[in-house]
């Protein structure tokens, strides 16, 4: 299913990066080298600058624990994530990845130092120049991150939680940062214009301001105001808002963490940034969930081509290359879906198989290629191709733009339906035109995050009665939110708000109401 050509034989007389297992930093730097000036020089890549850090095991495990950040606030989280993947990996269960690279500006690669000197290489190709390039060119990346910015933000986010601590008390700052990763899916704008992180100083700067305005505006006749009582006694009676009030709050709102910070009668100043904080992370790493499969496929076809030009060259020792083809052989296998193993498509394999045929049709394209891509067919410079499609592509449009029926023979494709109101399965698409069409629209659809997740939205809030807050679940595809999950993360939305929440599960075509969940916040 994944072929692996072999690289030319070794040039003769060439002198290799590296003769043993042993790293060293010179031998690093000295890869390093060889491996920018074929990607550089010869792949025409484009990269952040690079800072490489070795770091142990423990440490690479650590990198797990918060979200493979370089700085990341306290939370028990982390900890219990932490005691997780380390009793796996010392009783074998799991092996640990070669690598961790952050979108940052400089690109920031954590190297292990347990690596040979060959999966060095392999890792500084892969990651300091595959996935950089992706980071820096992507148009997701580029409309919805500021990797010059991130690293600051961090900063200011370690900082701000652990001030928070000491002053208001470590249980106060867990409950809400418990509710605000509870949430954190819900805490994403899809459809919003450019918004950028900003760097340490600008976030001092905003925070100061804000203090500054409330303590200028801080009026106290408004704790001597008497409340509606009528309303607070029965607050299912409190009424919808009206057209305006909604025009006001902004609502629907899709963003419920955004929300929330920004109109939560009851969160103090403190909890609404640690909500922006949660929140600018989950904005942060919404580009990687929906470039999975091509970020991984970029990097992996770069550090193929690199490593295979450092071997033609004579950089490489031909049990060097040996250890090379046998890790990546590893990575880009995929498992038959009656393995024990198989949790469906392997992102490395797919991905890198569509780009090794994007080259393939360039180069050497069919009938049947010219016929499906006269885009690309037969244009000679794969490169171009390739820096396009990672350019302006995110993994549902990449699969239904480049998906190409020779790879869906290798993987041997094909669409079958299985419902539960039907008595028999029913195979949809085979390998035929029509049939190669409907699979490459299928698959695609499966890479579609805006589609797997949850539509959910603020439809209604009550800022000045009974204070209810209404979120609506617009139900596709009959699929409901399972029960369980859905009462704990309302109790978290509850305890954000301060007052009643209702949940309410509509069909997305008809409007009908198919369930409602309430709760109420605990004291």
């Amino acid at each position: 299913m994944n072929e692996i050509t072999l690289p030319k034989v070794a040039a003769a007389g060439s002198r290799p990066l590296f003769t043993s297992a042993e790293w060293s930093f010179d031998l690093i730097n000295e890869a390093y080298d060889a491996i920018a000036e074929i990607g550089l020089g010869e792949m025409g890549l484009d990269i952040y600058k690079n800072q490489i850090e070795v770091i142990t095991a423990e440490q690479m495990l650590d990198a797990y624990a918060s979200i493979g950040m370089p700085q990341m606030y306290r939370h028990w989280s982390f900890g219990k994530h932490f005691a997780r993947e380390e009793s796996s990996y010392k009783r074998g269960g799991r092996s640990l990845a070669y690598e961790i690279v952050i979108n940052s500006n400089p690109c920031i690669s954590y190297i292990m130092e347990e690596n040979s000197m060959t999966m060095q290489a392999l890792v500084l190709a892969h990651a300091a120049f595959g996935h950089n390039h992706f980071f820096k060119n992507n148009y997701l990346f580029r409309q919805w991150t500021d990797a010059g910015a991130i690293l600051d933000y961090l900063a200011f986010a370690k900082a701000f939680v652990s001030e928070c601590e000491e002053r208001y008390g470590l249980d106060q700052v867990e409950a809400i940062l418990d509710s605000a990763h509870a949430l954190m899916q819900q805490g994403v704008s899809r459809h919003p214009g450019k918004r950028r992180t900003r760097s340490l100083a600008q976030e001092k700067e905003r925070l100061a301001q804000r203090r500054e305005y409330e303590e200028r505006t801080f009026n106290d006749i408004w704790r001597t105001v008497p409340k509606q009582a009528e309303a607070a006694a029965d607050p299912r009676k409190a009424a919808a808002a009206t057209p305006q009030e909604q025009r006001t709050l902004g609502t629907p709102e899709e963003n419920v963490l955004y929300f929330l910070e920004k109109n939560a009668p009851k969160l103090e100043d403190w909890q609404r940034e640690i909500l922006r904080i949660v929140r600018m992370l989950a904005q942060y790493f919404y580009p990687q969930r929906q470039t999975k499969l091509m970020n991984e496929g970029c990097a992996t076809f770069v550090h193929y081509e690199i490593m295979s030009r450092l071997y033609e060259r004579g950089q490489l020792t031909e049990g060097s290359m040996l250890e090379f083809l046998h890790s990546h052989s590893s990575v880009v296998m995929q498992p038959r879906y009656d393995q024990p193993y198989f949790s469906g498509f392997n992102p490395y394999a797919l991905g890198f198989a569509m780009m090794r045929d994007i080259k393939r049709m360039v180069e050497e394209p069919t009938s049947e290629d010219r016929d499906w891509f006269p885009d690309i067919a037969g244009t000679g410079d794969f490169m171009a191709a390739l820096k396009q499609a990672w350019a302006e592509f995110r993994d549902d449009s990449f699969i239904l733009q480049y998906l190409s029926p020779k790879v869906m023979r290798d993987f041997r494709l094909f669409e079958i339906s299985d419902t539960a109101g039907s008595p028999a399965s029913v195979v949809r698409a085979i390998h035929d035109d029509t049939g190669y069409k409907r699979v490459r629209r299928t698959l695609s659809s499966h890479y579609d995050v805006s589609a797997r997740d949850p539509d959910l939205q603020v439809t209604d809030a009550d800022l000045s009665g009974a204070r209810r807050l209404v979120v609506t679940h617009h139900v596709r595809h009959g699929v409901l939110l399972d029960k369980e999950q859905c009462d704990r993360t309302l109790q978290h939305l509850a305890q954000l708000w301060g007052y009643r929440v209702k949940l309410v599960e509509t069909d997305a075509e008809s409007g009908k109401t198919l369930k409602e969940y309430e709760a109420l916040p605990v004291p």
